[in-house]
């Protein structure tokens, strides 16, 4: 009986040490949490890093330098169709010289001696053509500035005079074009050049009327700005 008593105590402790050594694997090492969990502690103990001033689009805007600038005077659309080429391949900005008065179709008739362009044209105090605005936001942020206008009697259209005689060009690269039915470029560009008194001009270029855009995209991309 004492024999019998002995090994039944035996045979119960073995069950209760299995038993314990049961219960104690039940959970799983801390190591083994989860994914998600991990993520949830690494966004609650992040640092929220402040933008620095550069990324600030005002700031950044404000610094840039060497942007481009097409200005242009158009009488019937098609220096202004030229200018939108230039503008969209150099992706620059784009002002437009608008005259106080604007040129109706009867102003523009050269066939007509008592047209508003032939008295202008016989009377060169006339040509002083006053303008809407000629003064450019940022003007100081643009290396490059493209001017556009038609050719008038061989000579670039005088409501162009207002704005390059109101702005220092000075450590600027400009570039004229032109558009005409048949007139050449011919001394356009050099006058308002000696007009400006500074500002590095360049050799300018002639657009028919009815310019394509791979015309002008061509040449633009030609200049290597």
């Amino acid at each position: 009986m004492k024999k019998f008593k002995h090994f039944l105590g035996i045979l119960l402790s073995g069950a209760l040490l299995f038993a314990l050594s049961a219960c104690g694997q039940s959970a799983p090492p801390q190591s083994q949490a989860p994914a998600q969990n991990q993520e949830s502690i690494s966004a609650e103990n992040s640092t929220e890093i402040s933008p620095s001033e550069d990324s600030n689009p005002e700031t950044a805007a404000d610094a840039i330098k060497g942007k481009t600038l097409v200005v242009y005077y158009s009488a019937t659309g098609s220096t202004k169709e030229v200018a939108g080429y230039i503008a969209n391949t150099v992706g620059g900005d784009i002002f437009e010289i608008t005259p106080v008065e604007p040129y109706t179709s009867g102003d523009l008739d050269w066939t007509d001696d008592t047209s508003r362009v032939n008295q202008e044209h016989d009377d060169p105090s006339l040509r002083t053509v006053e303008l809407v605005s000629n003064t450019v936001d940022n003007w100081d942020s643009y290396d490059t500035v493209f001017i556009g206008y038609p050719i008038w009697w061989g000579i670039a259209a005088w409501p162009i005079d207002s704005f390059v005689t109101a702005n220092d060009f000075t450590d600027k690269t400009v570039i004229p074009f032109c558009t005409s039915t048949s007139s050449e470029f011919g001394e356009s560009g050099q006058l308002l050049a000696d007009m400006a008194g500074t500002g590095v001009w360049s050799d300018g270029q002639r657009f028919p009327s009815n310019a394509s855009e791979k015309n002008v995209t061509d040449w633009v991309n030609g200049l290597g700005l």
